[in-house]
C-alpha cells in the first residue's frame, strides 16, 4: 500500500473516534489528516496549539492562506464559527481539561500505554514542545503512526526504550496494521488493517496483545 493510502487509512479510523462536539487537537504531521475525515453528521472542533479553535481540513491547492497556519506551519481552513486566541489561552484549554482528544505521531508506544514521540537520544531537537501538556490535559491521547521503523522493526513495544513524552497516558493506537486500545487488562487488539493477517501482526509487533474472539477491520 502506497505511503499517502496509508495515513488516509490511519486517519479514517481515528475519525472514526470522533463524537458530535468534540474539541480535538492534532499533532504535527499524520494526525493532521484526520480533518479530511470526520464522519458526516457531525461537528468536530479542531484546536491548535498556536491559537484557533474550528480549524478545517487542508485546503485545496492554491487557495492557502499564509496567516491561516497549524501549529507545525501547515496550511489549514477555519470553519464558519472558528475563532483565535494567544498561547496562553490555548494552552489554558489544554491543562484545563477541555481537549477531548488529541492525536500524536510516535517514535515508540508501549503495552502500558506510555509514548515516546520527542527525541532520539544524539540528534538535536528543540524541545518536547506542547506534546507534554497534550499527553496530561486530553481526555483521550491517540497515537497515530506506522508500525515498524524503518529497519523493520516493531514501534509497538513491551516498554519504551526512548525518553518518553508521557507515562500511561494513551486510550488508542492506531497504526498502518492495526488498532489497539490500552485497557486495565493490557493492550487489546481492536482491528485489523484490510489485507493485513493476525499473524503480520503478531510478528510486528514487540508488545504482548490480548487478541479477541472477534477483531474487527478498517480500510
Amino acid at each position: 500500500m502506497e505511503k499517502d493510502n496509508k495515513r488516509d487509512m490511519i486517519s479514517r479510523r481515528i475519525a472514526a473516534e470522533l463524537k458530535d462536539g468534540d474539541y480535538c487537537n492534532l499533532g504535527i504531521g499524520l494526525p493532521t489528516g484526520v480533518a479530511n475525515h470526520i464522519p458526516p453528521g457531525i461537528t468536530v472542533y479542531f484546536q491548535s496549539e498556536n491559537g484557533i479553535l474550528g480549524a478545517g481540513p487542508k485546503p485545496e491547492p492554491g487557495m492557502e492562506e499564509a496567516d491561516l497556519i497549524n501549529a507545525g506551519g501547515g496550511p489549514i481552513t477555519a470553519i464558519p464559527g472558528a475563532s483565535y486566541f494567544d498561547s496562553f489561552w490555548s494552552f489554558s484549554m489544554i491543562r484545563g481539561g477541555h481537549v477531548d482528544m488529541t492525536v500524536l505521531g510516535a517514535l515508540q508506544v508501549d503495552q502500558e500505554g506510555s509514548i515516546a514521540n520527542w527525541m532520539i537520544p544524539g540528534k538535536v531537537v528543540p524541545g518536547i514542545g506542547g506534546a507534554m501538556d497534550l499527553v496530561s490535559g486530553a481526555k483521550q491521547v491517540v497515537a497515530a503512526m506506522e508500525h515498524m521503523d524503518k529497519y523493520g522493526n516493531s514501534k509497538i513495544m513491551k516498554k519504551c526504550n526512548l525518553p518518553l513524552t508521557g507515562y500511561r497516558v494513551l486510550t488508542l493506537i492506531v497504526t498502518d496494521m492495526a488498532a489497539m486500545r490500552i485497557t486495565p487488562e493490557g493492550l487489546l487488539l481492536v482491528d485489523l488493517a484490510e489485507g493485513v493477517s493476525l499473524d503480520d501482526v503478531i510478528k510486528a509487533t514487540d508488545a504482548d496483545l490480548i487478541i479477541p474472539d472477534n477483531v474487527g477491520t478498517f480500510n
